[in-house]
């Protein structure tokens, strides 16, 4: 049985969410502020959570970044805001979803299922790759270069993660998408082109060296360094 962790400050929403889940065949969890919330999910397992941006004691964003130290669960974020900052911001931190409320149940419930059959525990994922002098590190979520440290955002990273894990393979950008925002990604693929470039300036500019390749017409692939 999948568990799913609600973690809802609206009582009633949370109760109404635990039955319908209930329903569908999963087991449920409730807390009803960010901190129960993370020890929760912190001293459970569960196969998906579904996390409200605006909760007591904790923000949903400040629990989504603690559990992201540690843990790739799927997130779905609930919240009544709809800015297209607050879900960027969500989304960069390492959310899978997010969906606005009011909501249909019915749509909820189909992307739970798109969340937990994306999920799939990557074989070798705390295996640190390596390229040359580029070196990263999923269980520390650390990126270097020659022993100096790079900062990337949760994106960033999993992009990089990405391209390092499948080297000389070429990545469609629908793949890259699939891989690396792991939702449906009502936009345009040109959001790949922007954390590309992203990559490009804290690691190839900045060390002179040539680690991504553009395919045109087809996407990217990452090769050992080429020095420029």
């Amino acid at each position: 049985m999948e568990r799913i962790l609600i973690v809802e400050d609206e009582e009633k929403l949370a109760r109404f969410l635990e039955l319908e889940l209930r329903h569908e065949g999963y087991g449920v969890e409730k807390a009803f502020d960010g901190r129960s919330g993370l020890e929760l999910a912190e001293s459970n397992t569960f196969d998906l959570i579904l996390l409200d941006v605006m909760l007591p004691q904790l923000s949903g964003l400040e629990v989504l970044r603690r559990l992201r130290r540690s843990s790739e669960t799927p997130v779905i974020m609930l919240t009544a805001r709809d800015a297209v900052m607050d879900k960027v911001t969500g989304l960069d931190m390492g959310a899978n979803d997010y969906i606005t409320k009011p909501f249909e149940i019915e749509e909820l419930l189909a992307r739970i299922r798109v969340a937990l059959r994306r999920h799939v525990p990557r074989t070798g994922a705390s295996e640190t790759l390596v390229s040359g002098r580029l070196t990263l590190d999923p269980a520390r979520h650390a990126v270097a270069y020659d022993g100096a440290p790079i900062s990337l955002t949760n994106r960033e990273f999993e992009l990089l993660r990405a391209l390092m894990a499948n080297r000389d393979i070429v990545l469609s950008r629908d793949r890259l998408l699939e891989e690396v925002w792991g939702y449906e990604y009502a936009g345009e693929t040109n959001v790949v082109d922007v954390y590309i470039r992203y990559l490009r300036q804290k690691i190839d500019d900045a060390y002179g060296v040539k680690l991504i390749h553009t395919i045109r017409g087809v996407g990217y692939v990452f090769r050992d360094a080429e020095v420029l």
